[in-house]
């Protein structure tokens, strides 16, 4: 549990820095902050995926709540306007908890109200229910009006005479569609009393947007209200579904019982790692009959890379290999001219295949599957020819000019493409191209070389197992020979026609990492003090050396200047795996490596409580305090 007292809760810059999620495995989700002002487009209590894992469209923002004691009103919602906050519920909540999902109590004039949020698992269904805890009053309501936003999750409404507000009321239900060509919402309810109002709430201000540099104000329509008696617990279940009220019990039950049993199955002890296989659930999803990974939350959708890299984490370190083999199946249906997908687009059902290593990584997914559940008749059935695919495809050649040179390297790339994980781009400046020879593709290409070597013995292909091993032996020669940096100590980031880029970033920790190393353990262990001296941050690695000078400390500003700082230096939490994986290998030392370890490990316990609380951030600002 992750709880915060009243001295955050009642500081509205504190309690609007803190964002929580709520996920449904299908790709939709809900989100806001502790304060309940929305400071990001993309909050909101409804985000429907129509089209799992994607098509997702913001349908309820809020609810505007209004406590009625004796008569007298109490607004407890929160709202950023232009120059105001109003109204200024934030100041009512005594508690905020992550218990396991959103929970908050409100103190009103000696009363405490419970109000609780969670989405059901397969569901475009949001849950929410307020509940009297205390009271001294007779009279006691709560007056809830539902604020509509009906848009693409990249986008903001705006006032419009092409909503139809009109709803319609059965028995507990009301319904609306607003919009012809978008799904038609229900909100079921226990016992209200329904009033028509019909009006719009202009100029929300979403601060998040605003220091984004995009749009920042949008206007919600507001069809009716709902008033309940709070002798009993209000609860609306919102969903594109028909629910029942009687469902909310089951439903809160399942979800607790759900999520337990995801934390015993991982086998995880403390409190920390019981919490990351929590959030690790909430970027498992469906697609399809399968499974796949959601690259980040808010915006992003499934890619290729992020699936491949996050797989062994997510499904594999929590038991849940059920869930890594209908990832593998799934993506292995969508491979095409040797490639895995970069990305599926929101918009389109086709997928994009700009990415190198997407597909390497792929092969270490595999590997870790089998590794982990001894599974060689699932890999050899269902794999291992579109695996022997993929490396006939990368030796002859195949998109983007990827193909594997006279010296048994991977050479990749093209002008105007970003291939690699460091693939920022402006409308079309590219702003790290790394056309050539990047580093971290040749570890991840001899990886997958010596995994195919294993593969192969173990089914019977002498001739396919004798020409990745000497294709191995031939890159792990140039590479040695080519790479190392004398001068540094280190690796080369990108090598081209005989140019070699000598700026320190952390991919060259890959070669150190990767279960398959083409490095001595002296020059690995020089890889890690130059990458620990200049890169560690308490949050991940940097992706550029402070002592470069397109070094960028600091990630804020328009889109262009946010692009371009993206791999110039801002902090990748994603890179502390590859870290500590090289880590353990240079320092065998146990007991003293664990210790460091966890020192290392120390700034991820903390940032739990801070920005997307129970999850960890993406990137972090290069230089302290790390936002």
């Amino acid at each position: 549990m992750i709880s915060f007292d009243k001295e955050i809760c009642t500081n509205f810059q504190e309690a609007s820095s803190r964002e929580w999620l709520e996920t449904n495995g299908i790709g939709g989700f809900s989100s806001s902050t502790i304060s309940g002002a929305n400071t990001r487009r993309y909050h909101g209590l409804l985000t429907a995926a129509t089209k799992p894992p994607l098509g997702r469209i913001t349908m309820l923002s809020k609810f505007e709540e209004t406590l009625i004691l004796d008569g007298e009103k109490f607004e407890l919602s929160s709202n950023q306007y232009p120059l105001k906050v109003n109204p200024d519920g934030y100041l009512f909540i005594k508690n905020f908890r992550l218990d396991p999902f959103p929970i908050w109590t409100f103190e009103v004039e000696g009363i405490e109200i419970e109000k609780k949020i969670f989405m059901v698992d397969g569901q475009n269904t949001t849950v929410c229910q307020w509940s009297l805890i205390s009271s001294q009053k007779s009279e006691i309501s709560l007056e809830l009006k539902p604020l509509f936003s009906f848009v693409d999750y990249h986008a903001l409404q705006n006032e419009t005479y092409d909503v139809d507000m009109e709803f319609a009321v059965e028995n507990d239900y009301v319904s609306i569609k607003p919009f012809n060509d978008l799904p038609e919402l229900f909100l079921k309810h226990s016992t209200a009393e329904i009033e028509k109002t019909g009006y719009w709430y202009r100029n929300f201000e979403y601060e998040i947007e605003k220091e984004r540099g995009f749009d920042f104000q949008e206007d919600l329509f507001q069809p009716f209200k709902l008033k309940f008696d709070l002798k009993e617990s209000a609860r609306i279940v919102v969903s594109t579904e028909k629910q029942t009220i009687s469902d909310v019990e089951t439903f809160e039950k399942g979800e607790i019982e759900r999520r337990e049993n995801l934390i015993k199955v991982s086998g995880a002890k403390d409190d920390f790692a019981k919490q990351l296989v929590l959030a690790a659930d909430q970027f498992i999803v469906s697609r399809s009959e399968g499974k796949t990974i959601i690259a980040g939350y808010p915006w992003f959708s499934d890619w290729g890379r992020d699936t491949m890299i996050s797989l062994s984490g997510l499904t594999l370190a929590t038991n849940r290999p059920e869930i890594a083999k209908s990832i593998l199946l799934e993506f292995s249906t969508h491979i095409s001219q040797g490639m895995l997908p970069n990305r599926f687009p929101d918009a389109s059902d086709e997928a994009e295949y700009n990415t190198v290593d997407a597909t390497l990584w792929y092969f270490e997914a595999v590997r870790a599957f089998v590794e982990k559940t001894g599974d060689y008749d699932f890999v050899k059935k269902n794999l291992f020819g579109k695996l022997v695919e993929i490396i006939i495809w990368h030796l002859k050649g195949t998109r983007f000019n990827i193909h594997v040179d006279t010296d048994g390297l991977l050479y990749a790339g093209e002008e105007g493409w970003q291939l690699t994980w460091m693939d920022a781009k402006y409308n079309d400046e590219v702003f790290t191209p790394r056309i050539g020879k990047p580093v971290e593709i040749q570890a991840l290409w001899y990886n997958a070389l010596c995994i195919m070597t294993d593969f192969a013995e173990r089914f019977g292909d002498d001739d396919g197992a004798m020409q990745y091993r000497s294709t191995a032996e031939i890159a792990k020669e140039s590479f040695n020979k080519v790479f190392w940096n004398e001068e540094a100590e280190c690796l080369y980031d990108i090598v081209k026609n005989g140019d070699k880029d000598s700026s320190i970033r952390p991919n060259q920790i890959f070669a150190v990492s990767l279960p398959h190393t083409m490095l001595s353990i002296g020059k690995a262990r020089k890889i890690v003090e130059k990458v620990e001296a200049e890169l560690l941050t308490p949050f991940g690695l940097r992706s550029l050396s402070p002592n470069h000078e397109k070094y960028c400390p600091i990630y804020i500003g328009s889109p262009y200047e946010r692009d371009s700082s993206y791999h110039q230096g801002t902090v990748w939490g994603w890179l502390i795996g590859g870290f500590v994986d090289a880590y353990r290998k240079v320092h065998p030392n146990g007991h003293k490596t664990d210790k460091r370890i966890e020192e290392i490990l120390e700034g991820f316990k903390i940032h739990l409580s801070e920005a997307g609380i129970g999850q960890i951030s993406e990137i972090f600002d290069a230089e302290e305090p790390h936002k």
